[in-house]
């Protein structure tokens, strides 16, 4: 097994939890692949970063023919504690400028399935899963402290106290938050054929 990770701490992580993995630290868009290619590329919550130009194609010239491309993504939507996610609306709306007024989570069903159009795959195959995950308050400024958009923002430090707030005071110090996984594979397309 081959693991491509740009962060240097995070594929150090990644060796601990994996010493017989092979953890190579760089951009997959250009990372030189190997001349032995693989059976199975997958990418987990990570593809929306890769070049949507060239993903697609760069994953088929990592494969074997009859090799396939797995993509789980995560989503955040509606269910849980349903009440919080539209109070702590406010709470970005105060904090982040860009928060659109009244946004809410969208529906599981209404979550559109992810795969790009590719002349070279096949159709894909989709599994989709719902799930839930209950937070303390603590836990859950651990999660949010995770996500890019929340780490850059400059307001960061008084969002994530407003949310802290919020869950203590008015959820008991605990929220349910609700995941849509959604996992697409489809193997590469036999060489000379084309679209049915």
């Amino acid at each position: 097994m081959t693991a491509v990770e740009l962060s240097p701490a995070l594929a150090t992580l990644a060796r601990a939890h994996a010493p017989a993995a092979d953890v190579v630290v760089a951009d997959f868009d250009s990372w030189p692949l190997p001349g032995e290619p693989f059976d199975l590329v997958v990418s987990a919550t990570a593809f929306h970063w890769l070049d949507p130009a060239t993903r697609m194609a760069r994953c088929a010239a990592a494969l074997r023919p009859g090799g396939a491309l797995a993509v789980i993504s995560t989503h955040h939507v509606a269910g849980g504690t349903e009440q919080f996610f539209v109070d702590v609306q406010e709470c970005y709306e105060r904090w982040d400028p860009s928060t659109p007024p009244g946004l809410r989570l969208p529906r599981a069903e209404d979550v559109p399935r992810e795969f790009d159009d590719s002349p070279e795959f096949e159709e894909p195959e989709f599994h989709r899963y719902e799930w839930e995950r209950a937070y303390d308050t603590e836990a859950y400024v651990d999660l949010l402290l995770t996500y890019s958009n929340h780490i850059s923002l400059p307001t960061r430090d008084e969002l994530v106290a407003d949310i802290r707030s919020l869950i203590d005071t008015r959820f008991g110090g605990r929220v349910v938050k609700r995941y849509l996984t959604q996992l697409a594979v489809a193997r590469v397309r036999p060489a000379g054929t084309d679209r049915p």
